[in-house]
């Protein structure tokens, strides 16, 4: 009603908005009754100011001369019940958000007015009120900076004793919404990166220092139901134990994000506060698994978990004290003297303090190969050689997820000099030969640990040999490194084998799609093999343990098409690697051209006749062998079946006599022959059985992250059953689908042969050309 009265009036007046001002002031309590009239008078009052701050100070001139804010607060604590919070905080928050003038924004973070507003005891179990509250916290914080900053805190002496903006936002921290997780992140960001000495005095001692090591246990709280994932055996199908896995890290991740963006704010004691919570809360109880401490307080994470965490890590947050803490616990056995002084030197008490505790934990024994450990008596706590016992270890995942620990680490920026000189694959780096670094002494063992895993049978799949071929690449593309004679025939055996498993697919029932997923999957697999280091998601870590072979009817094309493709793909690493090893370079998929590929359905590339016939095609009857057929929508009738292959391609067809073409029939059903596997029905030897493929393959589904990962409805095969005048008819037609099936399959065959010939140039080790 009252702005009915006003309508006449610019509703973005000094005059108007004087008005509304006084109607405020008229409030004595808000109830349900007037708790409207308040929300609109709220409104108005907001739209005005944020106006006004633009575009006529005179607004802004009384809107502090009447201290309207001070009316906000009065508000807030006359009300009864009539849930006037929301609104109003929704609205401060949009004033706020929108104020320009740092005359303006000085003065609404002056007086308490704010402080008042955040302290005041909301009511947060009803409605979505918690909401309200922290995105009005957010806003605050996004206006704040050097100047301002001391406006919201209180000071007694020389030091911070409150700091409400800070303090209620950190109750919020294990909310379960994730848009108020993800506020509370902007906000403390946005104080840390304006806060001064006695603010970060405040944020790092106890209490709330705290906070820091709360996240930390949260972030062990995660590794600890990951791990849990992971090694779930039948809870949950293995897609979607992926889709979760997928949610798990990527809030992991998340979570380690946010400590490095604290840890950029560049500000020593909170960089110290986080480090030290890291390495003491996270880091060192993940690598007891890997370090075999029989220590109890650990966190109980499998190796391959572990190894995961850590290397995220290293990969996310970085920084000299963490590198340098793992690759010295990973490292300390083979350090010399002077090494490990330095490294003992470098560390922080903090982290020390852990080993005052463990000075009865029993010595661990010497691996072979290792360096004598003499000085300190650190050396008690790391058994000898361990990290070259994961990578050596026949556990496939473990051995790949620790070389790449390893390789991370080589590949940090943070790393000190002498120990990036440990496990430098370089010649000459950092002033230091490479006969100093514990991945060159013992490389051979390494490759050769490798190339098991690349020529080892099922169940190791094809996702952990693309990963083995990337370790391969990475260790042989530098300076020096050649597979000795014992590898290089040990990898030539796996090539082998890689063909030999090609050639029974032309046994198969997808022969048809060999030469159609080679081309669809060679980019793919050469572009996994040059990914970089620091691009390489160690998630594929965690995959490793749910990409095993999946269960199904062996027979079915559904399995077929997996174990086809797979086959395909480890064949196709083994050419470029085999490639890579001779000439020190990838082949491009023009290596593919002397292929001659027909399309399997594409009239525009076959020639007229039969093999390009599609369903309705009318078609010469001459080759045709007379036959019967039911279908169950359309009777029993009488057909023709022409078997036909050309080239790669190859079909069945069935085709009706044309009504008035005595020679001519019209084509009603085509399928593939490739998987038809004609059998003549034991009890009715007139009977031919026909096994047609439903299952209809996607391609261009391989991704660099996750290969052949995706899921498709299995669908049962369909078959036909053809019937004859005779047994002998019968059987005709039974040797005449084979004989076209195997010129389909010997074209397909000659097509790949030059694949399976060529040498690349590499007929020794000595012929190897770097």
């Amino acid at each position: 009603m009252w702005r009915f009265l006003w309508r006449s009036i610019d509703r973005f007046s000094l005059q108007y908005f004087k008005h509304v001002i006084n109607e405020l002031q008229k409030i004595k309590v808000v109830d349900m009754y007037n708790r409207e009239l308040v929300v609109d008078l709220l409104q108005s009052i907001v739209e005005i100011v944020t106006y006004g701050d633009r575009q006529d100070s005179q607004i802004f001139e009384c809107f502090m001369e009447h201290q309207v804010l001070a009316e906000f607060v009065r508000v807030l604590k006359i009300s009864k019940n009539s849930r006037i919070e929301a609104p109003l905080l929704q609205y401060l928050s949009i004033m706020i958000q929108n104020m320009d003038s740092e005359y303006a924004i000085y003065y609404c973070l002056s007086n308490d007015y704010v402080n008042n507003i955040i302290t005041h005891p909301y009511k947060f179990d009803v409605g979505d009120l918690a909401q309200y509250y922290i995105s009005f916290l957010r806003s605050v914080s996004n206006k704040i900076n050097g100047d301002t900053l001391c406006l919201l805190v209180k000071v007694h002496g020389d030091a911070v004793v409150s700091f409400p903006l800070y303090s209620e936002a950190l109750k919020f921290t294990q909310h379960g919404e994730k848009m108020i997780q993800t506020a509370i992140r902007a906000l403390t960001l946005n104080i840390y990166n304006v806060s001064d000495d006695m603010v970060y005095q405040f944020i790092t001692t106890p209490p709330f220092s705290k906070y820091f090591s709360d996240l930390v246990h949260s972030l062990k709280e995660q590794c600890i139901h990951l791990d849990n994932l992971v090694h779930a055996l039948e809870e949950m199908g293995i897609n979607q134990r992926r889709k979760e896995l997928l949610l798990k890290t990527d809030r992991l991740v998340d979570d380690l994000y946010y400590l490095k963006d604290i840890l950029c704010v560049g500000e020593s004691r909170l960089s110290n506060v986080v480090t030290q919570n890291v390495i003491n809360l996270l880091l060192f109880p993940i690598l007891h698994p890997l370090l075999q401490l029989r220590q109890s307080g650990g966190s109980n994470l499998s190796p391959i978990t572990s190894l995961y965490i850590v290397s995220c890590l290293i990969q996310v947050i970085g920084g000299k004290s963490i590198v340098n803490y793992v690759a010295g616990v990973l490292l300390y056995p083979y350090m010399s003297s002077s090494v490990r002084d330095a490294w003992e030197a470098c560390l922080s008490s903090a982290v020390f303090n852990h080993f005052n505790d463990m000075e009865k934990s029993p010595c661990s024994t010497k691996s072979e190969g290792a360096e004598s450990v003499n000085g300190s008596p650190l050396c008690r706590h790391f058994p000898e050689g361990r990290i070259l016992d994961l990578i050596l270890s026949d556990n496939h995942s473990l051995s790949l997820a620790s070389l790449f620990l390893l390789l991370t680490l080589t590949e940090s920026q943070d790393l000190e000099d002498k120990l990036a000189s440990m496990v430098s694959l370089s010649a000459m780096q950092h002033g230091m030969v490479m006969e100093e670094s514990i991945l060159v002494k013992f490389m051979p063992q390494i490759l050769n640990a490798l190339l098991n895993v690349l020529a080892s049978e099922p169940p190791t799949t094809v996702q952990i040999k693309w990963h083995t071929g990337w370790f391969l690449r990475k260790l042989l593309i530098f300076q020096g490194i050649r597979l000795d004679e014992h590898n290089f025939h040990l990898f030539n055996n796996s090539f082998e084998r890689s063909c030999i498993c090609v050639e029974k697919e032309l046994d198969g029932c997808w022969f048809d799609h060999i030469i159609d997923v080679l081309r669809n999957e060679w980019a793919s697999c050469k572009t996994a093999l040059e990914e970089s280091s620091q691009s390489k998601d160690p998630l594929f870590l965690l995959e490793f343990t749910i990409c095993q072979i999946t269960d199904g009817d062996a027979t079915s094309s559904h399995v077929a098409w997996q174990r086809m493709v797979d086959v395909v793909k480890v064949f196709i690493l083994h050419l470029q690697l085999k490639a890579f090893i001779s000439k020190g370079e990838f082949l491009e998929k023009s290596s593919l051209d002397s292929i001659v590929v027909l399309p399997f359905d594409s009239a525009k590339n076959l020639a007229s006749g039969l093999s390009s016939a599609s369903f309705g095609s009318e078609v010469s009857l001459a080759s045709g062998i007379p036959c019967r057929i039911a279908f169950s929508n359309a009777g029993t009738r009488d057909i023709y079946l022409i078997p036909v292959a050309r080239g790669i391609s190859g079909k069945l067809l069935l085709v009706e006599k044309h009504p008035f073409r005595s020679q001519r029939g019209v084509v009603i059903a085509i399928a593939p022959l490739a998987g038809l596997n004609p059998k003549i029905d034991e009890d009715q030897p007139t009977w031919l059985h026909l096994r047609i493929r439903e299952f209809e393959p996607r391609l261009n589904v391989g991704k660099n992250r996750s290969y052949n990962t995706k899921a498709f409805d299995q669908v049962a095969d369909g078959r036909w059953t053809i019937g004859f005048p005779n047994a002998k008819a019968c059987d005709t037609a039974r040797l005449a689908i084979l004989e076209e099936a195997s010129k389909q399959k010997s074209s397909v065959g000659n097509a790949l042969g030059p694949l399976f010939q060529n040498d690349y140039g590499g007929g020794s080790p000595d012929g190897q050309d770097g």
